[in-house]
């Protein structure tokens, strides 16, 4: 029986070949899902570039990412690594702006997008694709990725599992302890807040509300909150899982 991670990377192979494409593109964050979804890439055989691109950021999560790509590279002849520190990139641009435009959060979103056209450089120059990172909980069901950042993808290996999902199919594939271990985290800020920091409750507990189909008034007052919680963030940010609207002249 062909395993999950063979029937991913037959999958990513097959759209190469359909369109015509010689390579992937996968930023590189030292979390789960990019060492997971490079991996996935990297086992096609097809030119993998994965690409660190540092903002500002915490020196652990660069070294977890160096770390997993020097892994891959060791394991993989068809793997490049490319470091692109961006964080004068995103000064600039953000001097060029008063400070009626120093938002936190659009600020950092920008992060994302800097990121997301280094990706597309890259991928423009090697007839290739960007490979997207974002799981199932992030991608259909809060709405945890910033639009026209790693959001902007060609393809989501990964967004049909679940974060526990691939968790565990890391650890079946060989991603390294640094980052099996380590708290799951957007980078996009200083102050290396997790995402469980930002989003008030655990993966565990968002997968657990993303699958409730029952009765709410039977739950507790914990599980409420949960799923007030999970409701909370899929309203805000519904409008980037689903398709733009698009006016017809009819």
């Amino acid at each position: 029986m062909i395993s999950l991670e063979q029937k991913i990377s037959n999958w990513i192979s097959k759209y190469l070949e359909n369109n015509n494409l010689q390579s992937l593109v996968i930023g590189i964050s030292g979390g789960i899902d990019s060492a997971v979804t490079s991996i996935l890439c990297a086992m096609t055989g097809s030119k993998t570039y994965v690409v660190i691109m540092p903002i500002h950021q915490n020196a652990d999560e660069t070294n977890r990412g160096i770390d997993h790509c020097n892994w891959l590279t060791t394991k993989f002849p068809n793997v490049e690594m490319i470091k692109v520190d961006l964080t004068e990139s995103f000064e600039q641009f953000k001097n060029n702006f008063s400070k009626k435009y120093d938002n936190k959060l659009a600020l950092a979103n920008t992060r994302a997008r800097l990121r997301m056209i280094t990706l597309y450089l890259i991928a423009g120059n090697k007839n290739g694709i960007v490979a997207g990172t974002g799981n199932k909980v992030e991608d259909f069901g809060v709405g945890f990725y910033t639009k026209y950042g790693d959001g902007g993808v060609d393809i989501s290996p990964i967004a049909d599992l679940m974060k526990s999902e691939v968790f565990e199919l890391g650890k079946k594939i060989g991603v390294i302890d640094s980052i099996l271990n380590a708290k799951p985290t957007d980078g996009l800020w200083d102050d290396e807040r997790t995402d469980e920091d930002q989003l008030g409750v655990s993966y565990d507990e968002l997968e657990w509300a993303m699958n409730f189909r029952g009765d709410a008034s039977s739950l507790s007052e914990k599980q409420k909150h949960i799923l007030d919680v999970y409701n909370k963030h899929r309203r805000k940010n519904i409008h980037k899982m689903i398709d733009i609207p698009v006016f017809k002249n009819e």
